[in-house]
């Protein structure tokens, strides 16, 4: 299988039309491309489509003539599925070394992304990869999610930036749902996303041959606890592993060292976790008819309950723990940001953030604060530092500045395993989304506003340079960024008043403390101005409290504040 790396390989799907074959199918035409190499593959795909309608088992069962993978005898052993070498379990080494044979030369941060927006927003604040399903066929139908044009812009954003995307193929499909589900992910292969990922073997396998240059990675809806089953879905053709979340590391560890360097383990690090075993959960479906195996689940599981006494059905007992009552099966999020070290020492290569029901903010922070973090493991490991990963303060405060659960390590380490919050429902917010910064402006001594496309060009200029002089920032060390010489001397940057441009969410009034979140450094401080705020057409006003819409505010001092980063404020103490 062939691994889409970089956004030199992108436009591989459009080159090489001499190598197609238009696959004919009753309501589906699926461009499968074919290579020479796998030939073999356009003479099985073709004897499987050059039937019209099959010949069903009994007369009442349904035929999916529309599938591309329909075979003409209606048997597993006649669908021949794209060659897989054979992999290679011999090499174990489990260092940080190891890592590099993964492509980037470091681990991988994967983001969660429920739109295209967020998707963005993600691979802006650091994230290697991004994992986002369709309006089909994936584990979570609240998101807006992608359509096949968005996951095209998705796979040009992501490809220019030298990121990747992984599309959600992860429901367990009925029969009725096979047909369509084969063709999607043919159609997103001609896209060119980076990798399916998929929970059932049937899907598996068909994968293999609608998408036979797309990495498969297997869901840790398919619950691998063990090497040989791991082994086993590697010869099936998955390129990559999504652990099992209830492993601990020494369980972890005891994979890794059965595998091979080829094989990618991939393991979640942030975000919600399900009371079921590897989100397998009947709950929502049982209660009120949503399926959460088709994404849509309810959380049930976050009710609150009360005990019914047989002979006295209309009276609920309270079972009290909290004067809130008692939440039975709400499970705590987990937070591994100072734990990276022992996850990637015990072998994993991808580290997952739970989340793509969240929005772009969540995205930003928990991608920034991953991304830094390993960034810090590799210079300490580097450095020599074998000993427990030292980050700095503000970066093991950044997961508490976005919505949560009351946090644990998961089931990472036994003697403190993941539980439920039977004291308290609901989320964790402490702090609020503001807005987004929109670029920066300059006034002239004499007020008269810089030209638009000076404005444009500068903004582009900041934005490409915002991590240059930067470096002891990214390493953690906690240094702010340089003042640059554009801003000038006290006395100059006084005669050039800058202005920052802003998106707004939510209010934003003088006198508050508020922080701008940029990608590979820490948090800027900021106190608003007592006076200067304007609206989008550059009216004063008293108060930032419109959201959806344009404001400015002026920027004192010599930071410089990109395009992009986030304004977020504190709404409570902790």
């Amino acid at each position: 299988m062939v691994d889409i790396r970089n956004g030199e390989e992108s436009d591989r799907f459009q080159k090489r039309d001499e190598h197609e074959t238009r696959i004919p199918s009753i309501l589906y035409a699926v461009r499968v491309p074919i290579e020479p190499r796998h030939q073999c593959l356009n003479k099985s795909v073709n004897a499987s489509l050059s039937g019209a309608l099959r010949v069903p088992a009994s007369a009442d069962a349904p035929v999916y003539a529309s599938d591309p993978l329909a075979s003409p005898k209606a048997t597993p052993t006649s669908l021949e599925v794209a060659p897989h070498p054979a992999a290679d379990f011999s090499d174990t080494s489990c260092t940080a070394a190891r890592h590099a044979a993964y492509g980037t030369g470091k681990p991988e941060v994967l983001a969660p992304a429920g739109n295209l927006a967020t998707l963005k927003t993600a691979i802006d604040f650091g994230a290697d990869a991004v994992y986002c399903g369709g309006q089909e066929f994936g584990m979570r139908s609240a998101p807006k999610n992608f359509t096949l044009e968005d996951f095209e812009q998705a796979v040009r954003y992501a490809h220019a930036r030298h990121a990747r995307v992984y599309a959600t193929c992860n429901i367990l499909p009925s029969s009725d749902e096979v047909p369509r589900m084969n063709a999607y992910m043919g159609e997103l292969e001609q896209i060119g996303v980076d990798a399916l990922i998929i929970s059932d073997i049937g899907v598996l396998m068909a994968a293999r041959t609608v998408a036979p240059h797309t990495q498969l990675h297997v869901s840790t809806q398919a619950g691998v606890t063990n090497y040989q089953t791991a082994r086993a879905l590697v010869e099936l053709g998955a390129s990559r592993i999504v652990l099992a979340r209830e492993l601990d590391l020494e369980a972890i560890r005891a994979i890794r060292a059965n595998l091979g360097q080829q094989i990618e383990l991939e393991a979640f690090v942030h975000g919600s976790m399900c009371m079921a075993f590897s989100g397998r959960c009947l709950i929502s479906q049982h209660l009120t008819g949503r399926d959460a195996n088709h994404g849509d689940c309810v959380q049930a599981c976050r009710y609150k309950y009360h005990v019914v006494e047989e002979k006295r059905p209309n009276e609920f007992i309270p079972v009290e723990v909290s004067e809130q009552g008692t939440f039975l099966f709400n499970s705590q999020d987990m937070n591994l940001l100072e734990h990276v070290d022992d996850i990637l020492d015990a072998g994993v290569t991808s580290l997952k953030i739970e989340g793509r029901a969240k929005g772009a903010y969540y995205a930003a922070v928990t991608a920034n604060a991953y991304k830094c973090a390993v960034n810090e493991y590799l210079a300490q490991r580097e450095a020599g530092n074998v000993q427990s990963l030292a980050l700095p303060q503000w970066l093991r405060e950044e997961p508490y500045k976005v919505t949560h659960r009351e946090y644990s390590t998961g089931f990472y380490y036994r003697q403190h395993p993941a539980s439920e919050s039977v004291t308290r429902g609901g989320y964790i917010n402490e702090w609020r989304w503001l807005g987004t910064v929109l670029g920066c402006d300059e006034e002239c001594g004499a007020g008269e506003r810089c030209g638009e496309e000076e404005r444009r060009g500068r903004d582009k200029e900041r934005q490409e340079s915002v991590g240059s002089g930067c470096d002891d920032a990214r390493s953690g060390s906690g240094v702010e960024c340089c003042e640059r010489a554009e801003c000038g001397s006290s006395e100059e940057r006084r005669e050039s008043e800058r202005r920052l441009r802003i998106f707004a969410r939510n209010k934003i009034a003088p006198g508050m403390e508020i922080e701008f979140l940029a990608p590979a450094r820490p948090p800027i401080k900021y106190r608003v101005p007592a006076a200067g705020l304007c609206d989008g057409e550059g009216n004063p006003v008293d108060q930032i409290n419109n959201p959806a819409h344009e404001f400015s505010l002026p920027l004192l001092g010599a930071e410089y504040i990109p395009a992009g980063a986030m304004i977020r404020a504190r709404v409570k103490q902790a």
